[in-house]
Formats: structure tokens, sequence, C-alpha cells
């Protein structure tokens, strides 16, 4: 499963690199099997890995992060698939190194990067404007004016007005241009 997800990373690469997010993998593998594995991903996925993937062997970051639990030894060795979950983790850490996000997806479950990229852009939007996405948007759909921007905020940030679905519901049209292109 790995193997497929890493590929489609690889290719969406791009994009996460247009919106200035550095993508880095961790695997629970001695750093001499990702030669091996690298190939492999390629050949698979037809996506050329290049971004850094840092070999946890001894387990120090997949711990520190609270991917696995303290008892879970000192070393990959002798574990297996089913407990080697620090992969099914993902994380975005914002310019200040605060996790904006944390999702943890079951060892049956592929990743869903797609989601990752408009989690990414919800994010970065959000940080900049006084915003907040709804349900299921995606980049360049309506969001919503805060709670906490007043009426009289809203009209000067804001002046071609909004959609007021509920007091505490405004919407408006996307603030800014998309810098991202299409993905």
């Amino acid at each position: 499963m790995c193997t497929t997800e890493l590929g489609y990373l690889a290719k969406l690469q791009p994009g996460f690199a247009r919106r200035n997010v550095k993508v880095i993998g961790l695997s629970v593998d001695p750093v001499h099997d990702h030669e091996r594995w690298l190939a492999d991903i390629e050949d698979a996925t037809g996506g050329a890995v290049s971004y850094p993937i840092i070999g946890d062997q001894d387990l120090k970051v997949a711990k520190l992060y609270d991917m696995l639990p303290a008892d879970a030894g000192d070393s990959s060795q002798g574990r297996t698939a089913a407990t080697n979950h620090t992969v099914r983790a993902v994380f975005i850490i914002g310019p200040d190194k605060l996790i904006k996000a944390l999702l943890v997806y079951p060892m049956s479950s592929g990743r869903n990067f797609d989601e990752i990229l408009r989690l990414v852009d919800s994010i970065q939007l959000t940080a900049t404007h006084k915003v907040a996405t709804p349900v299921n948007w995606k980049h360049g759909q309506d969001v919503i004016i805060l709670a906490s921007v007043s009426d009289a905020e809203a009209t000067a940030r804001y002046p071609d007005g909004w959609n007021t679905v509920k007091p505490y519901l405004r919407l408006i049209g996307q603030p800014g241009a998309n810098p991202f292109g299409s993905d």
C-alpha cells in the first residue's frame, strides 16, 4: 500500500512545492532498503520519489511524535506490516513549527493525498484571511466569514458583500487569487 501512496505523492509533489510545502516521508525500514523500494515505487506507479525519506530504524522519530507506543521496542527488526503503523500518519506542520493537522489512517486504507492538498489549501487560506472553509470545500469555492468578524469589519474587508444564510453563516467568494494553478 505504501508503494502506491509514495508514488502518487511523488506525482503530486509539484503541487505541494507550488504551495511552499516540503514533503518528507518516514519509514521504519533501514535506509539501505530504501534504494530497492524507491525503484519498486517508480516501477509500480510511475512516480519517481525525489523527496527525502527518513529512515527511522530505531523508531525514535515515530515515538517522538507518538506514532508508536513507548513500549514498541527499539528497532524495526521483528516488526510486521501490521505493527509498523508509523507510516500511516500524516502531519501537516506550519511554518511556525506547530502541527496544523494530523491524520491517522488504518493499515487497510490508503491515504488520500488529494484530500491532504485540499487541507493544505484550506489551512493556508484561513491563516491569511478571516474565513473558514465549509464542508467539502475546494479551492475557488465560497468560504465562510468567521463569526468573530463583525458586520462592520466584514464590510471593510469584503466591500462587495456576502450572502447571509444565518447570522453566523455568511458566505463570500474565496478571497485572493488562486496561486496554485490546477492540481
